[in-house]
């Protein structure tokens, strides 16, 4: 058994978000299609004996509010397991971004310690454990994109084609909590159907499926963001992701997708990236 891992937690994309309403306790219902993404935080784990859970690294608030340290006490909660782990992440992806960067790291860690533990769960009991973190933790342990329903926890495999997309955040941090609960966010739009989506989904790049509920709200709030989208909307469709600020376009090729991020303002962070069809971790 292993005694330390290094492993990535990849970024994730909306390809779409609809709200279709809300339930009575105060939790939205959505519909959305989760992308993969090569940018990805780094996180590197070693087995502890004393049962601490030690945060290092780069550390943007409080270690108790870190995803990845309520990640691994969650785990501790659920088994019992009396082992600790250090841990430490390299954060490439930005928070506050709407790309789930605290929510793959949760899943990361849930995948990484279930390993040094031995604890031998599946995905299916990790799942469990990783909604009570958040709504995107389980996509990140489900092992590919999907088509995702009711408060994000039910899902459906699907296939994207090869796309690269050009992605920018300008450097605004958004609260999900303050754009879901804006009296001006839509919150009864019609639900499609996932046979609808896949057989959109095959324009990408040229078009893109739905639209994103959040993002009006968001632009409102951020001129940065509507300064991003209008740059990105020179080279094609270009919508927001999650509750924000990053916004994308898809591109057919790498190339593509630099030259729409070039010429970005120093305000902002810019990458060309490419959509993944598989977790890295998926066989883990």
């Amino acid at each position: 058994m292993e005694s330390a891992l290094g492993l990535p937690a990849p970024a994730k994309l909306n390809l779409f978000l609809h709200v279709t309403g809300r339930r009575v306790d105060g939790y939205h219902t959505l519909q959305t299609a989760f992308q993969l993404i090569d940018l990805a935080d780094w996180l590197d784990f070693e087995r502890r004996g004393d049962g601490q859970i030690v945060r290092e690294g780069d550390l943007l608030w409080d270690a108790s509010e870190d995803l990845a340290v309520r990640a691994a006490l969650a785990l501790q909660r659920a088994t019992g397991c009396r082992l600790g782990a250090s841990i430490r992440v390299t954060k490439n992806i930005p928070s506050g971004s709407g790309m789930g960067g605290g929510s793959s790291d949760a899943a990361t860690a849930l995948i990484a310690l279930n390993r040094l533990w031995g604890l031998g769960m599946a995905r299916a009991e990790l799942a469990a454990i990783a909604l009570t973190l958040g709504a995107d933790v389980p996509f990140f342990l489900y092992g590919g994109n999907a088509f995702a329903e009711g408060v994000g926890e039910e899902m459906h495999a699907v296939e994207t084609p090869p796309v690269w997309y050009s992605v920018i955040w300008p450097q605004v941090h958004v609260s999900t909590r303050e754009i879901f609960s804006d009296p001006g966010l839509t919150r009864n739009t019609k639900p499609t159907k996932m046979a609808d989506f896949s057989a959109a989904v095959g324009l990408l790049p040229q078009a893109l499926f739905g639209a994103n509920d959040l993002e009006p709200v968001a632009r409102r709030r951020f001129p940065e963001i509507e300064q991003a989208l209008a740059h990105l909307q020179r080279s094609g469709p270009a919508r927001m992701t999650g509750s924000g600020a990053a916004v994308f376009a898809p591109m057919a090729s790498q190339d593509e997708a630099r030259s729409a991020v070039a010429g970005c303002t120093p305000r902002w962070q810019c990458w060309a990236v490419r959509g993944l069809n598989e977790h890295p971790l998926a066989a883990w």
